[in-house]
């Protein structure tokens, strides 16, 4: 599988592991089966308090990290990168997201500026965004005139953000999908499974795969070793263009999932 390439010129893998919701003490004996199966990307996040296992689960591996910023840190974004570096044990992440723009805090424009110096310093090789909408991301690049390298949104079949989407291609964004099986309930869809029972797939491999064929980069959640390896071999899964097409249908303006960006 092809990684993705930045605006900044770096390389991303497509396919990576999320570890949102697995404790600490788990985390690490995930991370290292995915490493096992293949996985060259984890995802972590100050929020998820797993990035110590994280880090121990990485060890000395050369992997791509992300982590990120939660916004009661806004006002001071280099003591947050350097606290979740100090878990993960790593000199710098490969990507640095703001996780929500908060817009009541009225405080994402000033992470971003620190976001770039922490770029410039090597802390961070990347730097992007989380939630952001176009508001928002206009709202970055008009003050700075640096664009996101990456906007990690929630997006799944049921929810597919086309706007946002369409604003992050505009930029030369990438976006990257956050809830990618639509939290499970998307699995049992009587539209995925049938495509599932064509293809010979999971349902879950049948979204994955759905998820990278649109181009998008993907990080879906797995605590097993099983689903772990369901999702590495989702990259496997072709999809027809009748199928890729009736999965498109699915998008429902009011299938979001988590919070809405404009209250967090």
């Amino acid at each position: 599988m092809t990684d993705l390439t930045l605006n900044d010129g770096r390389a991303m893998p497509r396919l990576g592991l999320g570890t949102y919701q697995i404790p600490d003490a788990q985390v690490a004996a995930v991370v290292r089966a995915g490493l096992d199966l293949g996985f060259r990307l984890v995802d972590t996040a100050a929020l998820y308090h797993n990035e110590r296992g994280v880090g121990e689960g990485l060890g000395h591996d050369d992997v791509w990290v992300t982590t990120k910023l939660w916004h009661d840190q806004h006002g001071d974004a280099a003591a947050a990168l350097d606290a979740s570096l100090a878990l993960l044990g790593r000199e710098h992440v490969d990507l640095y997201l703001i996780h929500w723009p908060h817009p009541a805090g009225g405080r994402f424009v000033d992470a971003w500026k620190t976001l770039i110096e922490l770029r410039e310093r090597g802390l961070a090789r990347s730097i992007g965004v989380s939630n952001f909408l176009p508001e928002h991301l206009d709202a970055i690049i008009d003050a700075t005139g640096v664009v996101p390298a990456v906007n990690q949104i929630e997006l799944h079949p049921t929810f597919q953000q086309r706007d946002v989407q369409d604003a992050n291609r505009a930029h030369g964004i990438v976006t990257q999908s956050w809830s990618p099986l639509g939290q499970g309930a998307t699995l049992k869809d009587g539209r995925i499974v049938r495509i599932a029972g064509d293809v010979g797939a999971a349902p879950a491999q049948v979204i994955i795969a759905w998820h990278l064929a649109k181009g998008l980069s993907v990080i879906p959640k797995a605590g097993d070793l099983d689903h772990l390896a369901s999702n590495w071999g989702a990259q496997e899964v072709r999809l027809s263009d009748e199928q890729i097409a009736a999965i498109d249908a699915m998008d429902d303006p009011d299938g979001r999932m988590g919070p809405d960006p404009r209250e967090m």
